[in-house]
């Protein structure tokens, strides 16, 4: 599992989680360095492993050590990246640099001990704060917030920074939106002494769980689960019409279970299909803007969904199959929407699939990465069998997975008639690497989760009811305002902050305002649907222009325009962009109130329907070419078919059943007169 770093000299050419590996490089020549980073980060790994098996630590401690790690990390590699310049002058003035990134990193890492340290003492004088307390809390303030601009850019320090200030100096601001204020101390003692700011929920779900799901993506990725799911898509819908876009989408969704990052998924997946959809006459910006809609959707589908399903779970107190449970049927639909897509586009272009020849055999690529599903299938067993915690789940997938690696090579080096010993030895490589790889990708969910945790502890001192005030005058009480309000605002946010410290920042201050406006106005919104909404467009600002970095790391594949690539991957993502708007009032789209596997089934084939007359509306096809009067009821269909208790409540019916007759009337309907227009031509 990986997550998206907002930076793009950082994150567009990584195909890794949070942020660019090469973050974490240092120049060739120092040979020294580069093993001592890669020796920290290994160490990093077997400490998050020790936490979930055998080590017993209170929780307060594995955060400040997961956080420790992370800024050590993140200073070192800084300071010991740059090239020696040349000249005497120059090559003083790098020693010094140098020397100073290597006391930032000493430093930060000690601040960030430093409630561990001294644990009793700060615990018996919380709120009477001694000279010490107040000095490592503003280091520590200080180096997370210049950790995340170096790892995840500008935007989330500085979005941390104003809330510091209005925390501050709220008192100044106008009567509409003043805020009483707090002391330093008492600002210091929520931040960075307690369990309300950096050291808060969302660095515990960063260092008991979303660490060993990134791992977990490292190794299967370091295995070669990746390029396996891209042939087995490939082999699977190649010979389909447009079928390399069909494969885009399901890799990108298979590759989405285990990576939860657009920009990885992008990457991965997009290296390889984007060529092959160019090759059969998809043009480059329809390609590349197909990828990235697809990639982009592996965010959202659980079990993973870029680790704020974790947070999601811990805020709401609820289990975590809980949220994958009411994630997965818009996240199918998503996925169904765009599969359409790609058809409507193959159909409009005149494509057909990939002949027999070109295709990878389907048995034979099957059966050679068959072993890939069996972690998976481990982590899904003890997450909805056997309801164990993730934590649980996730290291005894990983254990599975050493196995599978261990196999596998021991296998591979066995039919090249080599020695059983080099295969262990390469399958010890290939977990080595794995493990270093892991710590390495963590590092910017670390930092990320720790600055949202100076917005989150900043709105916990009381700025939470104010912010719902202000919005309820914004919004003059309108849930609908308020809603677009909040998807606007995610978008915004999202562009320069990545998507679970996205979520963090704007659920922590609209979704109880989302809850409280909807009760006034008559709507029951659970909790969960509005922590839902806020996650999915701040998923979906990786492809909104003008930032969109989704759309910029496709774009450098296709050698399509960034922009327009962007603008293309957003038309095609409206299909998803609805579905928040549906499920915050449609809650059996989130299987609230559903009973049984054949009422599931029932809500996601209706609701299919929907999505699929809407893609047809949007996108000018059904049949053939859409007249201008087969829009509106295609778009009536939808309604029909996603809000069938609005209609219910117009027409005053007993059941949503006749909303459903009439969507299913409708669509057939404009698919008779559009049958009918093709035989005719």
């Amino acid at each position: 599992m990986t997550q998206q770093s907002k930076s793009p000299a950082d994150s567009l050419p990584a195909a890794s989680m949070f942020g660019d590996e090469s973050d974490l490089e240092v120049v060739p020549e120092h040979e020294w360095k580069r093993y001592a980073i890669g020796a920290i980060a290994l160490c990093w790994s077997c400490f998050q492993l020790a936490v979930a098996s055998f080590l017993v630590l209170d929780s307060l401690a594995t955060r400040a050590i997961h956080l420790a790690f992370a800024m050590l990390l993140v200073f070192l590699a800084s300071a010991w990246k740059e090239k020696q310049p040349t000249g005497k002058q120059r090559s003083l003035a790098s020693r010094v640099f140098k020397f100073l990134g290597v006391v930032c990193a000493v430093a930060a890492c000690g601040a960030a001990l430093y409630i561990l340290l001294d644990y009793h003492g700060i615990s018996e004088r919380q709120g009477v704060p001694l000279p010490r307390d107040i000095l490592f809390g503003l280091v520590l303030i200080a180096a997370v917030l210049e950790a995340a601009r170096r790892t995840v850019g500008i935007a989330l320090p500085i979005v941390s920074v104003v809330f510091l200030g209005y925390a501050l100096c709220g008192y100044l601001m106008p009567d509409v939106v003043a805020f009483k204020g707090v002391s330093l101390n008492r600002l210091l003692g929520q931040i960075t002494m307690s369990t309300e700011g950096i050291y808060g929920v969302p660095l515990d779900v960063s260092a008991n769980i979303v660490f060993l799901f990134v791992l977990f993506g490292a190794m299967l990725e370091r295995a070669g689960a990746g390029a396996y799911f891209i042939q087995l898509a490939l082999a699977l819908l190649g010979r389909f019409r447009g079928g390399p876009a069909k494969a885009a989408i399901l890799g990108s969704a298979l590759t989405g279970t285990i990576s939860g990052s657009s920009i990885a998924n992008v990457v991965t997946t997009g290296t390889f299909t984007i060529p092959l959809m160019k090759k059969v006459g998809y043009p480059a910006t329809k390609a590349a803007a197909i990828e990235v809609a697809a990639g982009i959707d592996g965010q959202i589908m659980p079990p993973v969904m870029g680790a704020a399903a974790f947070v999601m779970a811990e805020y709401l107190n609820v289990p975590y199959v809980a949220v994958a449970k009411a994630a997965l049927i818009p996240a199918l639909l998503s996925y169904c929407g765009l599969f359409y897509i790609t058809h409507v586009e193959a159909c409009k272009i005149g494509l057909r699939g990939m002949t027999r020849d070109e295709l990878p055999k389907l048995r034979d690529t099957f059966f050679a990465g068959f072993h890939y599903f069996l972690p998976i299938a481990v982590l899904l067993f003890e997450l909805v069998h056997l309801g164990h915690s993730p934590q649980i789940s996730v290291f005894r997938a990983i254990v599975s997975l050493v196995v599978v690696i261990v196999f596998q090579h021991g296998v591979t080096a066995l039919k090249r008639r080599e020695s059983l010993a080099r295969g262990l030895i390469q399958a010890a490589d290939t977990i080595l690497q794995s493990l270093i790889t892991g710590a390495r990708n963590m590092v910017a969910v670390a930092v990320a989760t720790s600055c949202a945790g100076i917005i989150v502890g900043v709105v916990t001192l009381g700025l939470g009811g104010l912010v719902t005030e202000v919005i309820d005058q914004i919004s003059h009480g309108s849930i609908y305002a308020m809603l677009f309000a909040t998807a606007v605002a995610s978008v915004i946010i999202g562009m320069g902050i990545p998507t679970t410290a996205t979520y963090i920042v704007v659920a922590s201050l609209t979704a109880p305002a989302i809850v409280t406006l909807g009760a006034d106005n008559g709507f029951i919104v659970p909790l969960l649907a509005a922590h839902l909404f806020c996650f999915y467009f701040g998923v979906l600002a990786d492809d909104t222009p003008p930032v969109g970095l989704a759309s910029f790391a496709a774009s450098a594949i296709a050698g399509s325009e960034p922009v327009a690539t962007g603008l293309q991957g957003f038309r095609y993502h409206i299909r998803t962009a609805i579905l928040p708007f549906v499920f915050v009032f449609n809650h059996q789209l989130l299987l609230i109130g559903v009973n049984g596997f054949v009422g599931g089934l029932w809500v996601f084939a209706t609701a299919c329907i929907g999505v699929l007359a809407f893609v047809s509306a949007t996108q000018g096809w059904f049949v053939t070419t859409n007249r201008w009067y087969e829009i509106p009821i295609l778009l009536a269909v939808t309604l029909c078919m996603l809000r069938p208790d609005l209609i219910q409540s117009w027409f005053d019916w007993s059941s949503r059943q006749p909303s459903f007759a009439l969507g299913a009337a409708l669509y057939g309907g404009v698919y008779l007169l559009q049958r009918s227009r093709t035989l005719r031509s």
